[in-house]
């Protein structure tokens, strides 16, 4: 009898631990399998902006104008669809090629919205409700300005990258970016780095130049070295993300996001906390129509894509903490007002 007892509570206690095993493997597998297409793609874009693209292409697109830039930057994901999963290395690399940070930080914000893929997707999945759609597009193009202009402004020409993205890394004439050890040749555990140095800006930089190959074998090594770069650092956000989904009940969301106020704030907090991509979290927001106000179901479509666990990390591992801090404040001030606007409009 005692035996059978043993038995029982230690399956009471196996079936808890597993569902919680299994619920975690598939949301932390879907995550990672969500976001490692739109960060290869994200690399690889990186990597055709460093080969092809010189500081100066960069400066003659964008107008000479600050809105007008501001304007442009908006509204470049409307050709160029990337999510938010792959548009932090971009905006490292447009940031180290010159481009003014309130350029970059509005491209940032602007891309993972400001785009027909998550336009698409977005009415796709609120079906009768195209208003979500022209709430997105707008306040999502409109607060990409915003806080590219305010951080620009506080900013000013201070560079907001680390000082080891700076000064540990030079860029070669065939677009690689090297550490500054690496071509030391007392150091011997940079001895590998020194010699890919020769090979790459010495006999094969004239063939890199002229010869399509070699340009595409140029970008294909440098996207493997930003995938690394960036990757890892999606793992860890992946397992934040979560370890918060798994822990926290839904039904417990749910009950505090009653209120106009605190509703725009659980659903900005849980855009942050499940990192999901927004080419498919408009899928994830439709099922809290209904339940909670208009204005958090903003505050969910443009927080998310604008900033989440993950993209914390990666920013934090490119970027100033200070200046990630601040980014982030601005973000979740600019996205609170808009989503508090919509409620307040009775929308």
């Amino acid at each position: 009898m005692f035996h059978l007892i043993q038995i029982f509570d230690k399956d009471i206690v196996a079936k808890p631990v597993q569902d919680f095993l299994e619920g975690f493997t598939l949301i932390f597998v879907s995550i990672i399998l969500e976001a490692l297409p739109f960060i290869i793609l994200g690399s690889f874009i990186s990597s055709l902006i460093q080969m092809f693209v010189t500081e100066q292409t960069i400066v003659r697109i964008i107008p000479k104008n600050r809105f007008l830039g501001l304007f442009f930057a908006s509204l470049i994901g409307l050709i160029f669809p990337v999510c938010e999963c792959a548009i932090v290395p971009i905006t490292r690399r447009l940031v180290k090629k010159g481009v003014p940070i309130h350029i970059a930080i509005t491209f940032m914000m602007a891309v993972p919205i400001v785009n027909p893929i998550v336009l698409a997707s977005t009415k796709y999945a609120f079906v009768g409700a195209n208003y979500m759609v022209y709430l997105r597009g707008f306040l999502g193009f409109t607060s990409a300005i915003l806080i590219g202009h305010v951080v620009g402004i506080l900013q000013g020409r201070r560079s907001p990258l680390r000082s080891n993205i700076l000064s540990n890394t030079t860029s070669c004439s065939c677009g690689h970016d090297h550490d500054s050890k690496s071509c030391d040749n007392n150091d011997n555990n940079h001895s590998h780095h020194h010699n890919h140095h020769e090979e790459c800006c010495g006999d094969h930089s004239a063939v890199s130049r002229f010869n399509i190959m070699g340009k595409i074998l140029d970008t294909l090594r440098h996207t493997s070295i930003e995938f690394y770069d960036v990757g890892k650092f999606l793992i860890l956000g992946a397992f934040l993300s979560t370890m918060m989904q798994t822990l926290i009940p839904r039904d417990t969301l749910l009950s505090i996001g009653d209120g106009s106020i605190s509703s725009i704030l659980m659903m900005m907090i849980l855009a942050f906390v499940l990192s999901i991509c927004s080419e498919s979290d408009a899928f994830i927001a439709r099922t809290f129509l209904g339940q909670f106000t208009t204005g958090s179901i903003v505050g969910f479509l443009l927080f998310g894509p604008m900033i989440d666990i993950k993209n914390t990390i990666m920013l934090a591992s490119s970027f100033k903490i200070k200046f990630v801090i601040k980014l982030i404040s601005i973000i979740a001030l600019v996205c609170f007002g808009m989503s508090m606007l919509v409620n307040f409009i009775g929308l």
